[in-house]
């Protein structure tokens, strides 16, 4: 198991990684009200522009008034294609009126948390 947790500002992004055989479940919270917002599924498969390549369809289940799921789209897929393995990740972060500025911040936050993820899951 790994957890991470990266903050800047006002804004903390958590990962917990859970290997179940050989497939991987993340579970990403954050910000004030952690929750459920959003559920992928990504399947790793050859890359339909380089078949030497791997990349990854996804799956999303998101609940009704949630945001969560670009977020989980992207560490999901990111995750799939690089360890070559199917991914489920959860994802629920809220932060209080966030900003335009928070809410990118977010984002970067998530890809640097994922980069550190495939560095200690390769």
């Amino acid at each position: 198991m790994q957890d991470l947790t990266i903050e800047r500002g006002r804004i903390k992004v958590n990962a917990k990684t859970f290997l179940i055989g050989e497939d991987l479940c993340v579970i990403i919270s954050g910000g004030d009200a952690p929750h459920i917002g959003c559920v992928t599924l990504s399947v790793p498969r050859p890359s339909l522009s380089d078949s030497s390549e791997i990349s990854s369809t996804t799956s999303i289940l998101n609940l009704i008034g949630h945001k969560d799921d670009e977020a989980a789209r992207y560490v999901s897929q990111k995750l799939s294609s690089k360890l070559s393995k199917n991914v489920v990740v959860t994802c629920g972060i809220h932060v209080d009126n966030i900003t335009v500025e928070e809410i990118n911040e977010t984002i970067d936050l998530l890809k640097v948390l994922t980069n550190r993820l495939i560095e200690k899951l390769i």
